[in-house]
């Protein structure tokens, strides 16, 4: 069985926090407190590309280094 988070044929959303992060999230699951749909149900490739297009780097507020972008 496939780990949710990294199936390939799986549907997926792009959530975004306050602070302009996002993930690939499976679709069928509930969007957790805190994050927003960026981009409704789409499969995994077209998520990752939403993210490449639309990602920032961004330092986290309290001053340590920004995310890395390695996937």
């Amino acid at each position: 069985m496939t780990h949710p988070f990294e199936d390939d044929s799986a549907p997926y959303l792009v959530l975004a926090n306050d602070q302009e992060r996002y993930s690939l999230w499976p679709a069928p699951l509930a969007v957790p407190d805190g994050w927003r749909v960026a981009l409704t149900e789409r499969d995994r490739a077209a998520c990752l590309e939403f993210v490449d297009r639309h990602f920032a780097v961004v330092a986290d507020r309290a001053g340590e280094p920004a995310p890395s972008r390695a996937r």
